[in-house]
């Protein structure tokens, strides 16, 4: 088992910027990718941005350029910088990693943007 624990959401106005962490503990494999997907209210959870072991990483398109994914291995955690923060940037955030074919997910973190 994995566990995921993220922190550092909040409540920011629109053009501000935060940074989430996840640190995961438990099982931990050095193959695997971790990410990060939001949910909206009334709206599917989506993508926000992934990044693997040998840091390859992918972005929703909605948020290159203004978001940036990063992990340090030697602490098993993984960043989200986010800035240029809008109000539709406004969701439940969730950590996820998958490894040997599972997947675990965080309890989530309030990001909330203000207009």
């Amino acid at each position: 088992q994995v566990q995921l624990v993220e922190s550092g959401g909040g409540l920011v106005q629109a053009g501000g910027s935060l940074r989430l962490s996840c640190a995961a503990s438990g099982s931990i494999f050095s193959i695997n990718s971790m990410g990060w997907y939001r949910q909206a209210p009334g709206k599917q959870r989506e993508l926000v941005a992934r990044i693997t072991n040998i840091g390859f990483t992918n972005y929703a398109n909605s948020v290159k350029g203004r978001f940036t994914i990063s992990r340090d291995n030697a602490k098993n955690t993984v960043y989200l910088q986010m800035n240029s923060l809008k109000p539709e940037d406004t969701a439940v955030y969730y950590c996820n990693r998958l490894q040997e074919g599972n997947d675990y997910w965080g309890q989530g973190t309030q990001v909330t943007v203000s207009s």
